[in-house]
């Protein structure tokens, strides 16, 4: 799951503040500025790369409404008002959910989610798109492990190991171990550099050591090469113009 960059715009400090509690709990989500005012937030959002907006509507001088229509392009919003006649309005300016106070942790974690799902579905797209045009793949990707998010820098990565419902990344001594398909994890890996050579084996391609008929190594380990899988291994070694 990715980091999700947020602010919360409330004119009401305890607001902001629970807010910022219930995102304490959720490790994937990055209070960037608790905001008092529209004002405040319009100087944070040219400064910086926000992903997600908690929006009071009622406040002082310039309401949430009104800041919404001045943002030309603007990040995922979450509206937070007391007043449920504010939500046709605040759908109209698609925003994500509507969370009405007060509210419970649970109904602040499923608008999150929500918001969560649709930043991964549109930038798995972005990605895929990028793949297309033969535009840089991103160089690093973050794992949920040990209750929180873990970066991994993809240019450590030796080798990839399916368990079941988890994968075991391995960089070096200590592997990183999530829960994801290894399905999943394939599709966010650079192409021209990880390959699959087996149901439960992803490698870097630039880490292998050797191939020896059913088998390659990397370092210590051998890892095994299987039928269906083989075509595409070979593919990328005919395809590889450093191998003479």
């Amino acid at each position: 799951m990715i980091m999700i960059r947020c602010i919360a715009i409330d004119d009401e400090l305890l607001a902001l503040d629970l807010i910022e509690d219930n995102m304490k709990k959720l490790p994937f989500l990055e209070l960037v500025k608790k905001c008092k005012g529209a004002f405040e937030a319009m100087d944070v959002l040219r400064k910086e790369q926000i992903d997600l907006i908690f929006l009071d509507i009622q406040m002082p001088d310039v309401s949430g409404i009104q800041l919404l229509k001045t943002l030309k392009t603007k990040p995922l919003v979450i509206i937070t008002t007391a007043y449920e006649k504010y939500a046709t309005e605040g759908f109209n300016l698609d925003v994500i959910d509507y969370l009405l106070k007060p509210y419970s942790f649970e109904r602040f974690l499923k608008a999150v989610n929500k918001a969560s799902e649709y930043i991964e579905l549109r930038d798995k797209g972005a990605i895929q798109e990028s793949v297309k045009e033969g535009s840089v793949h991103p160089n690093y990707l973050f794992v949920r492990a040990d209750y929180k998010l873990v970066k991994i820098d993809l240019a450590n990565v030796l080798y990839i190991e399916g368990l079941k419902d988890y994968v075991k990344i391995y960089m070096g001594d200590k592997p990183v171990l999530t829960q994801m398909s290894m399905k999943a994890l394939e599709e966010k890996l650079p192409p021209k550099e990880f390959v699959r050579v087996h149901r439960s084996f992803i490698v870097s391609f630039s880490k292998i050591d050797f191939i020896q008929k059913q088998m390659l190594t990397i370092g210590q380990k051998e890892i095994p090469i299987s039928e269906n899988y083989r075509d595409q291994l070979f593919s990328m070694i005919n395809n590889d113009k450093t191998i003479l």
